[in-house]
């Protein structure tokens, strides 16, 4: 049913919930993972050598550390895994990466860091402006 997942990931616990289900699913159904981290430059900007600069080169490399995990993780059920990290608006991020990829299915936290009692941001914008199926977890 599904040949390749892409998880999103910021490292919440929503997040963390979501990476889990799809390690679940494309174990299940032999899928390639695509678990992305996206940094956003939307919130904080693209600096150019100013203290922002120092809080986007933190949350990549928290980010890459992530992917790192979550592809550790994958090696050891045995399924594929191609990890990305961007820059950029992360529901856009997320939509262009889908379907340049063609995934199957984007697995996304219901609510990233900034939301704690409704649908997150970036979730709503990918659920409102795709076709592909989504699975909020």
């Amino acid at each position: 049913m599904y040949d390749t997942i892409l998880v999103g990931t910021d490292g919440s616990e929503s997040a963390d919930n979501a990476v889990a289900t799809a390690l679940t699913l494309a174990e299940q159904h032999g899928a390639e993972l695509h678990p992305i981290t996206v940094v956003n430059t939307r919130r904080y900007g693209e600096p150019a050598l100013s203290s922002s600069e120092l809080v986007l080169t933190e949350l990549e490399d928290r980010g890459n550390q992530q992917l790192g995990e979550i592809h550790e993780a994958a090696e050891k059920r045995e399924i594929a895994i191609s990890t990305s990290c961007f820059h950029g608006d992360p529901s856009e991020e997320i939509i262009q990466y889908a379907d340049e990829h063609d995934c199957d299915l984007i697995v996304l936290g219901y609510q990233g860091h900034t939301h704690k009692v409704t649908v997150g941001s970036t979730a709503d914008r990918v659920i409102h402006s795709t076709e592909r199926p989504v699975l909020l977890v």
